[in-house]
């Protein structure tokens, strides 16, 4: 700010405290006393000075320096300009504590115009000359003359000797000139001159108000409106325009100039009266007044600037923070959901139950239909959060944000990845397990089955072959009872495979880890053990038998001929009847063609079958004849074996009755086996059909994505198309999942027709919905980045060619050497030296700041487009606050509130640390740390 003047240099101290003349004015008087100021000699000195200073300026005259002479001439405007110079003089000379009463005579002596000169401009001028001779005063004068012309200003027709003189129209066209200079030529509005950006900024200011239309200094001003306006607008304290009225002009007037006089320190220049009265109101005069308005409220503009751009940083970096809340909430959500989600897709415990683990597929259909759904689009939408924030902070020139330890996208995407893991881990064992409890529940029936067929055989025979029976019977009893331990034998021989089987069974159950392997271990053991003992007790019995037989030499071979007919084929019955309902699992058609096959190949030997039976029974009948014949006793009961012709022919019975329904149970699973194969053709085609049209679309998306198709709003109205393609194809992926659990629950676990299973099309589903979310995100982003960085379609594409030229994996991002290459083509000097290598990492530091070794578009972009526009800055926004503050070097709370919106002053008061200069007072903030914060490495 400029310094005073001294007044004393200048005599503007009249008088003592005691009222006695002090300083230079009472030199003069001196002077005049002792006859140094004599009239004739004033006169002779007049002469001799003719034209002095009128020669020094010259010129021909410019826009508004000269002096309108017929402006001066009219005694109404003549009148009106010395009131107004009047007081804009005394505006700047009372700040030196000094005024003029009377414009043409205070002038004179040329040191209250010299004072004018050195208040209004801040500089010093030449010591002045002390006396009241007239060439002092002309000297005087000069001095502020050639001032005023050394700032540029051509003086016409004005010389010093009219101003001694007391030329009222000379001087007033001087003060016109100084007050051209020093109040209205510096004002600049759009590079207009000073008079026109004086009526542009009046125009500004007054646009939104009713009945005022300011097109020019003299009549658009003479109903006062104007006036008020202007004080309406920057102080709208101290008046209500909405009362104010065009028909009220001089109450108007007289307001405006009251309030102006009052509260903005600018003293009355304009009478309202003449205002009113004159045809046309003096410019000058009004110019002159307006021009104090906008001094006057020039340093509130300079504040109301500098707090718009606090405002902007603020709301930017507010804006900011709320993304950042928003994506950690987002991302503590979906990682506390992982962790909740994880132990129960990495449980294994089915309960070796069949029940337990279907309950479990249905609960994991459900979390796939359900559950997982929201979270896909939560972690997509988290993404586009987090793509959208680095993008506004590049924008902003702000660091890029690191969320906290262990929610980096990276982290997220891990989870992710092991929730993936997982799932897939989970179905594959469902299914195998769903498998293994099938085959063990077939298992245990199988065990069941023969365990009971065997039980029944054995049950009884350790009685009978512990018995002594053949020690008293007769010769013909015992051998027939030799005989039936031969048969017995036979049976048990024939018995060691159904044995063996059990024992596999138990074995197998035991391997697959049945639920009642216990039962199952326990009644194997002891149809071992029993094994065993009938094992023993047949040797031992026949040992007996053979030492009896010395006795007994009689056979019945009759009965003889039948047991040992009827013993082989009763046991064929049995195991032919065992086959019939034994049970049976299949998962193809060619296994289930291979059962009726060989089932077609046992019908075949039913006829030898019913021959040999035909036979056994004409035995019995035989038999039954010879007794009738002979008389035979006992002859009806044959001693070789137990089996009677109506066992067999039950047998032989439940055979034939058992072969229908055999092919009966044959022809429904080959109708299960053909609705599977229908099934898996028809997810077949089907996923044939979803699968290339996902690649399809992937591929289509990712051509989109190298950005070199039309420009960013075609690209991004086409990423819209495909978006709303994945949507209108989402029910072809639901009919997909229908079919897929159809042949679930068919217990289908393989497709030879197709190369896709649904976990890969679910996989490539949502790698599209992904894909195409990510893309838009990335050309929302380029478009943001283009229209605040200003950057036109083809610089965007040349960005764009390049990447992709050096992009030769097509990867979407460039590895340093494929960057450098890059930055070449587009014109870029990297140096080959040490400094250029020091360079490039310093500009690899700022495209990658997390060092993942690529560069990505978006990062390679933000730099190219860094280097040709301009963004806020450290150092503008500490201006801006060094303005609020009143050049001071801290700030104090109340003027944050005052100047700055509520919430935004609350928020730069909790975070600026207090000031701790040795000038610091109560209170005092210390704003340059937080701005330099706001873009730095802060907790903000």
């Amino acid at each position: 700010m400029a310094q005073y003047a001294n007044p004393n240099q200048f005599g503007a101290p009249m008088e003592s405290m005691d009222g006695e003349p002090q300083g230079y004015m009472a030199q003069d008087e001196e002077w005049e006393r002792e006859g140094l100021l004599d009239p004739a000699w004033e006169k002779q000195q007049r002469k001799g000075t003719q034209g002095g200073v009128a020669g020094v300026v010259g010129g021909p005259p410019e826009p508004e320096e000269v002096w309108e002479c017929k402006g001066l001439l009219d005694p109404a405007w003549e009148k009106q300009q010395r009131k107004t110079f009047t007081a804009w003089v005394n505006s700047h000379l009372r700040k030196a504590g000094t005024q003029i009463e009377n414009i043409e005579e205070d002038f004179r002596n040329g040191l209250k115009l010299m004072l004018l000169l050195e208040v209004i401009s801040g500089e010093t001028l030449p010591k002045p000359d002390r006396g009241k001779m007239r060439f002092h005063k002309i000297a005087n004068v000069n001095k502020a003359l050639d001032f005023i012309a050394s700032k540029g200003v051509k003086l016409v027709s004005i010389g010093a000797e009219e101003i001694v003189d007391g030329n009222v129209k000379m001087t007033l066209g001087m003060i016109w000139t100084i007050i051209l200079r020093f109040a209205i030529q510096d004002i600049s509005v759009e590079e207009m001159t000073a008079k026109e950006g004086l009526l542009l900024w009046c125009q500004r200011k007054t646009a939104p108000y009713k009945n005022v239309n300011v097109q020019n200094f003299h009549l658009s001003w003479r109903d006062g409106l104007a006036f008020c306006a202007l004080i309406h607008r920057h102080r709208p304290d101290l008046l209500d325009y909405s009362k104010l009225s065009k028909d009220n002009p001089l109450e108007n007037l007289n307001l405006a100039f009251d309030i102006a006089e009052k509260y903005l320190d600018i003293p009355r220049m304009l009478d309202p009266e003449d205002l009113l009265t004159n045809e046309k109101p003096d410019e000058r005069q009004i110019m002159t007044y307006v021009s104090c308005y906008y001094h006057a409220f020039q340093g509130a503009m300079q504040a109301e600037m500098a707090a718009n751009r606090i405002c902007k940083v603020l709301k930017v970096n507010q804006d900011n923070e709320r993304l950042m809340e928003e994506y950690e909430r987002l991302a503590s959500d979906l990682l506390e959901w992982i962790r909740r989600t994880l132990p129960w897709l990495e449980s294994r415990q089915s309960g070796n139950s069949l029940v337990a683990v279907q309950k479990k597929l249905e609960e994991y259909r459900e979390y796939r239909r359900k559950h997982k759904p929201p979270r896909v689009e939560q972690k997509a939408k988290l993404e586009t959060n987090f793509n959208t924030l680095q993008t506004k902070l590049r924008l902003s020139n702000r660091p890029a944000y690191m969320p906290t330890e262990g929610r980096m996208i990276t982290d997220i995407q891990r989870a992710w990845n092991g929730l993936l893991g997982c799932e897939k881990t989970f179905e594959e064992w469902l299914l195998a397990e769903l498998m293994r409890l099938e085959r063990l529940e077939h298992l245990a029936k199988k065990f069941k089955h023969k365990a009971d067929i065997h039980e029944a055989w054995t049950s009884g025979k350790e009685e009978m072959l512990s018995s002594q029976d053949y020690k008293n019977c007769k010769i013909f009893e015992l051998k027939a009872m030799k005989k039936k331990h031969e048969a017995f034998e036979s049976d048990l021989a024939a018995h060691q495979d159904r044995v063996e089987q059990i024992a596999a069974i138990a074995q197998e159950l035991n391997a697959l880890d049945y639920w009642d392997s216990a039962a199952v271990n326990g009644r194997c053991q002891k149809i071992c053990d029993q094994w065993d003992r009938l094992g023993t007790l047949t040797q031992q019995r026949r040992h007996g038998m053979d030492e009896a037989e010395k006795v007994l030499e009689r056979v019945d071979s009759l009965h003889l001929e039948f047991a040992k007919r009827a013993a082989p084929f009763n046991n064929w019955l049995d195991g032919t009847r065992e086959d019939l309902v034994d049970m049976f699992i299949v998962h193809t058609l060619d296994e289930i063609q291979g059962l009726i096959d060989a089932h077609a190949q046992f019908k075949a030997t039913l006829g030898e079958a019913d021959k040999e039976f035909t036979s056994i029974i004409s035995l019995i009948h035989e038999c039954e004849s010879f007794a009738k014949q002979y008389n035979v006793p006992g002859a009806t009961i044959n001693p070789y074996t137990n089996l009677t012709g109506k066992d067999v022919q039950s047998k032989w019975n439940e055979v034939k009755t058992l072969v229908p329904q055999r092919d009966q149970t044959l022809q429904d699973e080959l109708k299960k086996q053909e609705n599977n194969e229908a099934l898996r053709r028809q997810f077949a085609e089907k996923s044939n059909q979803v699968g290339p049209w996902i690649e399809r679309q992937m591929d289509a998306v990712a051509a989109i994505g190298m950005g070199m198709q039309g420009s960013l709003e075609e690209q991004l109205s086409r990423l819209r198309e495909y978006e709303e393609a994945v949507y209108q194809f989402k029910p072809h992926l639901e009919e997909l999942e229908r079919i897929n659990q159809q042949i679930q629950e068919s217990f289908v676990f393989e497709n030879r027709y197709t190369q896709y299973t649904m976990e890969t099309l679910r996989v490539g589903w949502e790698q599209l919905v992904t894909s195409v979310n990510r893309t838009i995100n990335e050309v929302e982003n380029q478009i943001l980045t283009r229209d605040s960085k200003g950057i036109t379609q083809e610089q965007l594409n040349e960005f764009r060619a390049s990447f992709n030229h050096f992009d030769k994996s097509r990867t979407g991002r460039l590895n340093p050497e494929e960057f450098k290459n890059c930055l070449i083509s587009l014109g870029y000097s990297v140096g080959q030296d040490k400094q250029g290598e020091i360079d490039f990492q310093r500009i690899l530091s700022i495209v990658d700041p997390n060092a993942s070794g690529y560069v990505q578009f978006d990062c390679f972009l933000d730099f190219m487009t860094r280097e040709s526009t301009d963004v806020d800055t450290a150092e503008q926004v500490i201006d801006s606050f060094r303005i609020l503050a009143a050049d001071k070097p801290y700030i104090l709370p109340e003027e944050l509130r005052r100047e700055l919106p509520p919430d935004q002053a609350e928020y730069c008061i909790q975070r600026m640390q207090p000031y701790s200069g040795i000038d610091a007072v109560q209170g005092a903030l210390d704003y340059m740390s937080f701005s330099t914060a706001l873009y730095g490495e802060s907790d903000l």
